[in-house]
């Protein structure tokens, strides 16, 4: 049961290590609409916009709380270290510092929350510490790159969205891991 434990996690660090430059490169390539020296967009909800990184950064909150789960705290804050210098090596230059800040505060944030809830409270816990990550990220990033928060509500929603879509599967994992008797790192 350890080694299924273990590639999982493995699998789950892969996932979120790959989030970070899968981010940058939504941000400043793919969207419904991108703005001259600004974002690629996308909608994620009527009305609203946010840029298109949103989504694996939503993702990537997640993952990080399944690297934690299956790998261990000391794997947790060693990846959150490598997703930061990753981030700042592929952000765009105007980026770096923003990309950087962001994903190290809210990636922390999320540990924080996280990490007391998780053992008895599996969905909870992931759904708690996205909300606590994707809010820190989202004031970060805006902040930092844009001098604003134009694009706020968008960057919350959208990183809600991907939370929220799964928690289904993290509800699975936490019922085969009870069956099986695997126990979180």
């Amino acid at each position: 049961m350890m080694d299924r434990r273990r590639a999982e996690g493995i699998g789950f660090l892969i996932g979120f290590m790959a989030c970070v430059p899968a981010a940058n490169w939504l941000v400043a390539n793919a969207g419904t609409a991108c703005m001259p020296q600004g974002p690629c967009l996308i909608p994620v909800a009527p009305g609203v916009m946010a840029p298109s990184g949103v989504l694996m950064i939503g993702v990537a909150l997640v993952l990080r709380d399944m690297v934690q789960r299956r790998l261990g705290k000391l794997w947790t804050l060693a990846a959150i270290a490598g997703g930061a210098v990753l981030s700042a090596w592929v952000s765009p230059g105007a980026l770096v510092v923003a990309s950087t800040a962001a994903f190290l505060f809210s990636e922390l944030a999320d540990f924080a929350v996280y990490t007391p809830l998780q053992r008895r409270r599996l969905v909870l816990a992931v759904l708690a510490s996205g909300l606590v990550g994707l809010t820190v990220d989202s004031i970060v990033f805006l902040q930092l790159a844009f001098g604003s928060l134009d694009f706020l509500a968008g960057q919350v929603v959208g990183k809600l969205w991907m939370t929220l879509l799964a928690l289904p599967a993290i509800a699975w994992l936490r019922q085969r891991d009870a069956r099986l008797g695997l126990e979180p790192a």
